[in-house]
């Protein structure tokens, strides 16, 4: 199986398990599965297409795809950012398919952004695979004060995936 084979079956089987369908438009769809898999290649992880990415997956986490912003923009707008995942309006006429707002917070895109210029490539780590079990300096682990939720990342997620609390509802958690 080929890398986009893989990438379509794992977006196919991410759609079905979540009641969303993929983009309806062909041509739009196969554009989006070419753009995962250069990323994937390029940095090592499938982010966002339509997205600037860092190529530093700690800062990128949020767009890795299906992205954090996926639910949100989909009970609002009937489509993901990018168009792949779609609600069953849009995939019955995709005429509904264009542009939707931005819900990625400046403040993010910024840091990401700044992160790239930091550090341009790729670690061989991420291009070979490997995991060296090291945890990544600067890494904090982040707790949704309204659900409980954890997650390991640099900034706190914007919306937590869970119960949709914004970034502020986040707090550091700490072990004692």
């Amino acid at each position: 199986m080929t890398e986009k084979q893989s990438i379509v079956e794992a977006m196919k089987r991410n759609a079905k398990d979540n009641g969303y369908f993929l983009c309806p438009d062909q041509q739009l769809f196969d554009d989006l599965i070419d753009g995962l898999a250069t990323n994937t290649a390029r940095y090592g992880y499938g982010s966002c297409p339509c997205r600037v990415a860092s190529g530093s997956k700690n800062y990128d986490v949020d767009i890795i795809c299906p992205c954090e912003y996926r639910d949100a923009d989909v009970d609002e707008f009937g489509m993901c950012y990018c168009g792949l995942f779609v609600n069953e309006k849009v995939k019955n006429n995709p005429s509904l398919l264009g542009p939707i707002p931005e819900r990625r917070p400046q403040e993010v895109i910024d840091a990401a952004l700044s992160a790239s210029e930091q550090k341009p490539q790729v670690s061989k780590d991420v291009l070979s695979g490997s995991n060296t079990g090291k945890k990544a300096e600067g890494m904090k682990i982040w707790r949704c004060t309204v659900c409980g939720y954890l997650c390991a990342r640099e900034l706190p997620p914007p919306i937590c995936p869970i119960c949709k609390a914004k970034a502020e509802r986040f707090e550091v958690f700490t072990i004692t």
